[in-house]
Parts: structure tokens; sequence; C-alpha cells
């Protein structure tokens, strides 16, 4: 058993984590209350970006000109994947899941890929593994279109010169404080990915809704134009969206993780407390028998001094 000092050290160990873990709480509250007003704010806007998009693609059997990052490829030969974690750890599973996920969903794909990481966690696990990471980008803060259209112009670039057939974003679908779903979106072509493959189905973002009722449009001047300009920029949109979602999840995460943690320091703090009771009031037993024990021993050497005194004056008083 560990003595008293080692335990109250081991206390005040524990304790000071939990002020840590208290303040990385606070601060992640504080997050996760803006990104969460963030993603809630576009998610619609991006939902129906989305769907327009669909119903861009029906119209062109009508005879509307299909945009290139609309247009599906039969021969897939490289995929890209933008994969979106945090910057930091302390955020319980929640970069752990998303690796995991991308990787199986890599491994059931079974075409070469190579791998974009928007954060740092990412960019160490997948460089760990030798995957062919060929961008790697930091995930600010409260990122804005600016700081997430770099990343889209390397998928559009890429995609359109052909050097990749499909691209793909793997993040972390905020649903609600508690609960966080690994996804994986396909971002170019612009359109839903179908697979056959149950665990695969399992692991993508669910498409939203299209409206039949809206599928003819009118474009001013040209379909051609109008293409050019939007289709771009839904893209990027789509993008950013993932990032808010991500971004969100993270937070979430982690202010849930250093709850747990600052909860576990507390009954860790009221368990060690009571061993270092025990372990005082041994120390206080002990002590006490050792005080009793040398009591005795004196009084023995006492009672035994004092026979011998009275020897001594019984043998002088005979004399």
């Amino acid at each position: 058993m560990a003595s008293a000092r080692e335990i109250k050290k081991r206390i005040r160990s524990v304790k000071n984590i939990a002020q840590i873990t208290r303040a990385l709480e606070a601060t992640s509250a504080s997050k996760v209350r803006r990104a969460q007003a963030r993603v809630l704010a576009s998610r619609a806007y991006a939902e129906k970006a989305w769907e327009i998009l669909l119903n861009v693609q029906k119209s062109a059997q009508k005879g509307t000109p299909l945009h290139p990052l609309l247009t599906p490829r039969t021969d897939i030969k490289r995929v890209k994947v933008i994969l979106i974690t945090s910057e930091r750890g302390l955020a319980g599973a929640y970069n752990t899941n998303m690796i995991r996920t991308v990787k199986r969903f890599s491994d059931r794909l079974g075409l070469p890929i190579e791998y974009v990481t928007v954060g740092r966690k990412g960019r160490d696990s997948m460089v760990r593994v030798r995957e062919n990471v060929v961008a790697e980008f930091v995930n600010h803060d409260n990122p804005t279109i600016m700081d997430i259209s770099p990343i889209a112009s390397i998928a559009i670039q890429e995609f359109l010169s052909g050097k990749v057939d499909e691209v793909f974003i793997a993040y972390t679908d905020f649903i609600n404080t508690l609960t966080q779903a690994p996804r994986v979106l396909q971002l170019l072509p612009l359109m839903p990915y179908e697979t056959d493959d149950q665990v695969m189905a399992e692991m993508l973002k669910a498409t939203p809704k299209v409206t039949s009722s809206v599928s003819d449009y009118e474009y001013e001047p040209n379909a051609a134009a109008i293409l050019d300009e939007i289709v771009p920029r839904f893209t990027t949109l789509q993008l950013y969206q993932a990032v808010l979602e991500a971004q969100a999840s993270e937070h979430s995460a982690r202010m849930v993780a250093m709850r747990n943690a600052s909860e576990n320091a507390g009954a860790l703090t009221v368990d060690l407390t009571l061993q270092y009771n025990k372990a005082r009031q041994a120390a206080i037993t002990s002590e006490i028998l050792d005080i009793v024990g040398g009591a005795e021993a004196l009084q023995g050497e006492i009672d035994k001094v004092a026979h011998m005194i009275e020897k001594s004056m019984a043998a002088e008083a005979v004399r």
C-alpha cells in the first residue's frame, strides 16, 4: 500500500489535472455554441444547393448541357479523399473514429487513393501508416470561404485535368452535442455515390431528398455561362459545409470528453482521499502501538528496577 505522502501527491496531481479539464470544457462549451450556430445557419442553404445540382443533372436529359463537374466517369482509376480532422487532441474518440472510417472506406473501394488532409491529427495518422498524402492544410478555427477555396481549387483542377476521377470528403457529421457520425461524401462529380456494398453505404452521407416538381430551369444568358459560375461555387460550398460540420463535432466531442474527464477526476479524488485517510489512520495506529509498546517496555524496566531496589532494601534491613 502506498504511503500517505505518496497518496497526497497523487491527490494534488489529480486536482491539478481536473482544473485543466474544467478549463478546457468551458472553452469548448463556448466554442461549440458558435460552431453549432454557424453549421445550422448554413446547413439548409447547402442542402438546397445540393438539391438544385441534382435537378440540373436531371435536366441534362432534356437537352441542357451538363457541366464537367457534374459528369460521372465510367472508368475510375484514381481517387482523392479530403480527410478533415482536428489540429489538437483531447477530443475523445473523434479523430480515431474518423480515421478508422476513412481507412475502411478506402480498403473497400480498392482503388489507388491520394489524401488531402485538413488538420494535423489526420495528417500524422496517414503519414504514420505510409499513405499517399499529397497536400495538407491547417484546420482553422472559425474558417471562411477564403480558407476553404484553396482546398476546393485543388480538387476541381485535378478532377478537370483527369488526374483523379472521383473526389470524396471524409468528415464528421454533426447530429447533436452527444452524437457525431463519421461520414464520407462524394464531392466530385457532384452527384450521389451509388454502391451495392452495404458496408460502404452505411459510411456514406445521406443524400437530401429532391423535389420532383422543380426539375426544369431556364438559363439567362445561357446554360453554359450560368453553370460555369455556380457549379464551382456549389462545390466549394459543400466542402465548406463539411468543415463546419466537422468543427461543430470536434468542439462537442472535446467538451463531452473534458466533462467526463473532470467527473472521473472528481471520483478518483474521492477514492484517493479515502485511501489517504486509511493510510493516515494506519500510520497513526502504528505510531500509537509503538508508543504503547514502548511505554509497556519502559514500565517493565521500571518494575524490574523497583523490584531490585525492594530486594536491596529488604537485604539491608535483615543486616
